[in-house]
């Protein structure tokens, strides 16, 4: 299934999206399942699938407007300098458990919705990433049964206002403006991925190809990553796990590049869609 959580006539509301157009399952489950978070259950999402099967189309793409896959997760956990070139590329050292910082709710944005510039800085830079959606309430998950922890997967751009960033050592401030993180455009659920299998992802920039890398490059794989998580707090559903960046980031390009107001940016990962956003002053 490839879920969604948009907003229609100003009510928010989730659902599925099919080659036809996009189905509403709050519609249907709103009672039980109030949100996309709640309806993320092995047992909902066979209830959702049933219900897929028989319903019909509600609207077209063009009828609502995206929201980010997760609105409301209690935490966003992002991994920074997983992979090694990016690791190379910002002078970062090796270091032997992954590097993880939080980003809030609140500074999401969705797909086809702007990503926000903010009026504070002009480094504000693009960074490709995988995002693992958690599935069922877990601590202390082993990394040989981490993939039953994981209700689907999709598209991140963690965008990162580089001098708020560097402002000290704590990432915190550059990596929570409003509108700079963007989640979308679907979840792809986890039935429809195998664990072996390689994700090649793709960052574009005005059609330029500014970041590529796989889940193989990866310093700390998922499950790794869900591992490590969970020893220091429990995974809940819909909690998300931001996996990293490649090499390739604007601010350590030569000269630097940063986003400006009309820009637009591309989220490509096999599987998962393409999630495209465009830059606007805030």
């Amino acid at each position: 299934m490839k879920l969604i959580s948009f907003q229609i006539s100003g009510k928010n509301a989730y659902g599925a999206i099919t080659t036809q157009g996009i189905i509403d399952l709050s519609k249907e489950f709103s009672d039980r399942y109030p949100d996309l978070k709640s309806a993320l259950g092995q047992e909902a999402q066979a209830e959702l699938l049933e219900y897929i099967n028989q319903a019909s189309i509600d609207y077209t793409e063009d009828e609502v407007t995206f929201l980010p896959i997760i609105p409301n997760p209690s935490k966003v956990l992002c991994i920074g300098h997983n992979y090694e070139a990016h690791r190379l590329e910002t002078n970062r050292a090796k270091t032997d458990y992954p590097s993880v910082f939080m980003r809030y709710a609140e500074s999401q944005t969705a797909h086809l919705q702007p990503m926000i510039k903010p009026y504070e800085s002009n480094m504000l830079d693009y960074e490709g990433e995988i995002a693992v959606v958690i599935g069922k309430q877990g601590r202390r998950i082993k990394p040989e049964n981490a993939w039953e922890y994981i209700a689907g997967m999709s598209c991140y751009n963690d965008g990162s206002v580089r001098d708020w960033q560097w402002h000290t050592q704590q990432f915190g401030p550059g990596k929570n403006f409003e509108g700079t993180g963007s989640f979308g455009p679907y979840l792809l659920t986890v039935d429809e991925l195998d664990p072996n299998e390689v994700l090649s992802l793709t960052t574009r920039l005005n059609g330029q190809i500014m970041q590529q890398g796989d889940t193989g490059m990866m310093l700390f794989p998922i499950p790794e990553l869900i591992a490590y998580c969970s020893t220091f707090i429990s995974l809940n559903p819909g909690d998300v796990i931001v996996t990293g960046t490649p090499a390739g980031v604007g601010a350590k390009r030569q000269p630097p590049v940063f986003l400006k107001e009309g820009d637009e940016v591309e989220i490509e990962v096999t599987k998962l869609g393409i999630l495209r956003n465009t830059v606007q002053q805030g």
